[in-house]
């Protein structure tokens, strides 16, 4: 948090401390995508990240926003009955939205323990469907505050790619609308989410340039300011002497036939390369081509950074094809006289659900898509250049025909020095949205946020410690049960379980009165002029001594009835029933758990956030009580026979995600280290055993896997001799000398047991 700017900052507190929603934004270059994934990383809260698209959803690391929410793509008129529409326009209500709601119990549990929505590239979100999501949320999570009560975090730079509403649409939409952006929606108009403008640009630091982006950007641009740009202006800008220059133009054919054109005046062979695509991976999220065509010569562009510390690119770096093989790509930096390998990325497409135990929202793999993270760089357009960053580029803004365009373009670049103009900036069709204009001018300065900050905190912090000592939905859910043993069921199997019921639901009855004398207290202490946050943990201590015990207890007693009924035939649904309140029970007993933490570390004034907030006996709450029962179950019931097929009867066994996101390669080592071959990884990580074995390559060269554990000894000699003197960069010309006696697995295994970390 140290290298954060004072807004990010600001940002990262408001995401952790309260529950105010959040519009974050920022010019290009301020950090926006950095900040998004440090949120992710230390944020207390249960995150679902979403976005417009597949391809930013994937680069933001979630999902589509209709996929999460089962959105149909249509438009939304926010009323409960639509007039009737005619062609081939087709619109969605409240009435007719509701039927799409129908989803997987995994898919509704992610939705009801969303703390916090992460939408990103919001300026692509159409007005309509954000009040779509709110109908949603609200809908499904069963709560009529905005968003369902959910934090929504927009993330996105509004002076970017604007959303897309055809003209028959929108003569329909603007009866509703007063414009096509997220802020136009009826949630945000009622619930405007706090301002926050990321300030301190990473990309450019020339003075000059800063200005003129900034006057383009907020529509003050000046004959000055054109001026400056079009000293740069190369109308017959030769590309063959000058190598290194990126062409970025306003149609997808425009660039395509460029970067045709160019490779096909490369001599030599071409090599085509395709991607490995495991599990579910839809051809319609492809982060890129699934065809990459290559000779030697050509001019590519990186569109991922490098995850390695060796930090060799980053997204939107240049470099030159200097040798190919079938296996092998070696690209050239000529600036620096540099050559490496390409090795592949791995693109995650996944899909959210609840950890049974923690009830946090984890992630779960659906598929992989792995390929070279290299595109034709000769040229591309300026939609598909948002995010990447150019020591050099000829800008070809002529024909811009979007708001905002011509700024994505410039703002891609580090400097003046690099920029070309393949004719005159012209001062029309350069004009920003004046709906965007208006909206900017409700930024926050440091001292409203400061001081929102502040009073939003303690209001969190009361909100959050009231609704863990709030149990009465929870016994609403038990006297619910308790009274569904009516007469009909007397002589069922269920009936028998009633008197256990009733007792289970007299338990939580009985300890409402103190609860709600003990939320009256907290609202007293909230309401002095200084909050006493040393004395509140105190009272928290005291009342988690108090309560804790019950409610402990009634998860162990819901757990051992579930333990029993699991054993019975024929009574699906009463299971079910139990395991909801079960489910509920121990949400409660965990959010008691993360309140005492929360309470203390504020006092403590220390940083809220993910480790701060947890504890080993939050993580194994839930499977330690588990463990417990089934020993005494057995014990006690000791002539009973343990069947498998009974004790599972009624669950559902459902994958168990990993808890921290770790990098690919300590995953594959994990894995090695409990001796599983790379066939058997790959299996389980659903990826190739080509991906696996240049992960073990990586492995070897770090010291954490030896060769020797790997290749045979006989193998090991022979690579040995054949590696003895050999200095060339790629590993090609070994290939074609010894053809098959060795994969290329071996040679790049071997190699990197040369290069020892």
């Amino acid at each position: 948090m140290e290298n954060l700017s004072q807004d990010a900052r600001y940002t990262l507190q408001f995401i952790n401390q309260t529950k105010r929603n959040i519009f974050l934004t920022g010019k290009a270059g301020t950090g926006k995508t950095t900040l998004l994934k440090e949120i992710i990383s230390t944020t207390h809260k249960n995150v679902v990240v979403v976005a417009p698209t597949g391809i930013a959803a994937l680069n933001a690391g979630g999902v589509t926003i209709h996929s999460m929410f089962q959105l149909p793509f249509a438009g939304f008129i926010p009323e409960n009955v639509a007039p009737q529409f005619s062609g081939s326009v087709a619109f969605e209500t409240k009435q007719t939205l509701s039927r799409h709601f129908r989803m997987s119990g995994i898919k509704k549990a992610v939705i009801r323990n969303m703390e916090l929505l992460i939408i990103d590239e919001v300026s692509m979100l159409r007005a309509d469907l954000l009040d779509a999501i709110d109908f949603m949320l609200q809908s499904v999570r069963k709560k009529k505050s905005p968003f369902g009560g959910v934090q929504v975090l927009f993330i996105g730079d509004l002076m970017q790619l604007p959303p897309v509403i055809r003209d028959e649409e929108w003569k329909t939409l603007r009866q509703y609308y007063k414009g096509k952006f997220f802020f136009h929606s009826h949630v945000i108009q009622l619930n405007p989410p706090l301002y926050i403008e990321l300030s301190k640009i990473f990309r450019q630091t020339d003075d000059i340039f800063i200005s003129v982006l900034n006057n383009l950007r907020n529509n003050r641009i000046s004959q000055e300011d054109i001026g400056v740009l079009n000293q740069y202006v190369k109308k017959d800008f030769d590309f063959k002497k000058n190598k290194g220059f990126i062409t970025l133009t306003t149609h997808n054919t425009k660039a395509d036939a460029m970067n045709t054109k160019a490779l096909e005046e490369l001599e030599g062979k071409l090599f085509t390369f395709s991607p490995e695509i495991t599990g579910d991976f839809p051809e319609k999220i492809f982060p890129i081509e699934e065809r990459l065509q290559l000779k030697e010569g050509a001019q590519v562009i990186f569109v991922k950074n490098d995850l390695s510390a060796d930090k060799h690119f980053f997204n939107g770096k240049m470099g030159i094809v200097k040798s190919l093989s079938g296996e092998e790509i070696m690209v050239h930096f000529p600036e620096e006289n540099k050559t490496i390998e390409v090795e592949k990325y791995e693109w995650e497409n996944i899909r959210y659900l609840v950890n049974p135990d923690t009830k946090e929202i984890e992630e779960e793999v659906l598929g992989t898509f792995v390929h070279y993270p290299i595109k034709l760089a000769w040229a591309i357009t300026v939609h598909k250049s948002q995010g990447l960053t150019f020591d050099k580029a000829a800008l070809d803004v002529s024909q811009v025909f979007l708001p905002g365009q011509a700024y994505v373009a410039l703002s891609r670049l580090r400097s003046l020095e690099g920029l070309i103009l393949l004719s005159p900036l012209q001062m029309n069709g350069i004009s920003n949205d004046l709906d965007v204009m208006d909206y900017a001018g409700n930024k926050a300065n440091e001292t409203i946020l400061a001081n929102s900050l502040e009073q939003e905190t303690r209001k969190f912090l009361l909100e959050y410690l009231q609704s863990a000592f709030d149990w009465q939905d929870l016994a609403q859910e038990w006297r619910n049960h308790q009274f569904s043993y009516t007469e009909k069921s007397e002589n069922s199997e269920k009936s028998k379980h009633a008197a256990w019921a009733k007792k289970q639901a007299g338990i939580l009855w009985q300890i409402q009165e103190p609860a709600r004398k003990f939320m009256s207290q907290l609202h007293a202490l909230f309401s002095r002029e200084t909050t006493d946050y040393q004395f509140i943990e105190e009272r928290i201590n005291a009342a988690y001594a108090y309560f804790f015990s019950t409610m402990d207890q009634m998860v162990y007693d819901i757990l051992w009835k579930l333990e029993e009924v699991k054993r019975i035939k024929k009574v699906k649904a009463f299971y079910e029933e139990l395991s909801v309140l079960e489910e509920l029970q121990v949400k409660a007993v965990l959010r008691l758990m993360k309140a005492r933490l929360l309470v203390k570390t504020i006092a403590s004034r220390e940083t809220i956030s993910k480790e701060a907030l947890t504890s080993h006996e939050i993580k194994n709450y839930k499977s330690n009580a588990l463990e417990k029962i089934r020993v005494e179950f057995k014990s006690k019931n000791s002539t009973l026979i343990d069947d498998n097929a009974d004790a599972e009867r009624y669950t559902k066994k459902e994958k168990v995600p990993k808890e921290l996101k770790k990098s690919t390669v300590q995953e594959t080592y994990e894995l090695w280290l409990e001796k599983n071959s790379v066939k058997e990884i790959a299996a389980i990580r659903k990826l190739t055993v080509q991906t696996i074995g240049g992960h073990i390559a990586k492995l070897i060269e770090a010291g954490k896997i030896a060769i020797a554990d790997v290749l045979p000894e006989d193998k090991i000699i022979e690579l040995r001799n054949v590696f003895n003197n050999y200095t060339e960069e790629t590993l090609n010309p070994l290939k074609e000398k010894y053809g098959d006696k060795f994969t290329w697995d071996e040679l790049k295994m071997f190699r990197a047991s040369l290069n020892l970390a």
